[in-house]
């Protein structure tokens, strides 16, 4: 088995410790067995969306995140579709998450998003939503907790029928008012929990491989249990500063 990974605009969206969400999804396939394969895409690159199974988009600066939304408008926004249409997981974290929207507001300024997903990101009055969080999660049946770190001046909200990723139950989330955190659709998934999110949450990254190599391999695929007392712990660390907080 092998796993395709694509990692877009690594050089300007990765200031959340997005290359250990990479990193950590690569050592479980190579603990399993499992080949790897990880290329990037840039400003101004195209990317063949037939041939990755996962893609990944993390948080920059406003600066970097806006010049990120024009590229992804104007140059990959076909191929984002065709990817996520022929079933490709997308995992887009914190900035990455806004640009999945229709649009998000920078000082101002409305910027046009990839529209991927039914969700709009504005500025409000108030302080930046910043802290520990950790959400509710059911995503195969079986309630689950993701616990990380969340820190944007943005309120995002989604639209009525559009799923969240989870519901909070520390933290802010979304907006710090209606309670729900991230959004999900099928294999599409963003989110505002970072520090970084994968490594704190062993199982949702079990869960994005299981469906990337299905998507790969064209069938269900089932994941050799993996030894994850460090992960459990680190788990658990998060899950306590969220609920201390």
């Amino acid at each position: 088995m092998r796993l395709r990974l694509l990692s877009l605009y690594p050089d300007q969206m990765n200031i959340y410790a997005d290359r250990g969400n990479l990193t950590f999804i690569r050592k479980r396939c190579e603990w399993r067995g499992i080949g790897f394969e990880l290329t990037s895409c840039g400003l101004g690159e195209e990317f063949d969306p037939g041939g990755h199974d996962l893609i990944y988009m993390g948080g920059g600066q406003d600066r970097d995140q806006k010049a990120v939304a024009g590229d992804l408008v104007r140059v990959k926004r076909g191929q984002m579709f065709t990817a996520r249409d022929d079933g490709a997981v997308i995992l887009a974290v914190c900035g990455g998450y806004q640009l999945l929207g229709r649009s998000y507001q920078l000082e101002g300024e409305r910027i046009e998003g990839l529209g991927l997903a039914g969700l709009e990101t504005v500025r409000e009055s108030g302080p930046r939503l910043i802290g520990p969080v950790a959400i509710t999660v059911d995503l195969d049946g079986t309630e689950r907790t993701l616990a990380g770190f969340e820190n944007h001046g943005g309120r995002t909200y989604l639209d009525t029928g559009c799923e969240p990723l989870g519901r909070v139950r520390s933290g802010h989330g979304n907006n710090g008012r209606d309670g729900l955190e991230g959004v999900h659709d099928r294999n599409l998934f963003g989110t505002y929990l970072h520090g970084p999110l994968l490594p704190k949450n062993a199982w949702l990254a079990d869960h994005l491989i299981g469906l990337a190599l299905e998507h790969h391999h064209g069938g269900p695929v089932e994941l050799e249990p993996l030894p994850d007392e460090l992960e459990s712990a680190a788990h658990q660390s998060a899950l306590r500063a969220a609920e201390a907080g």
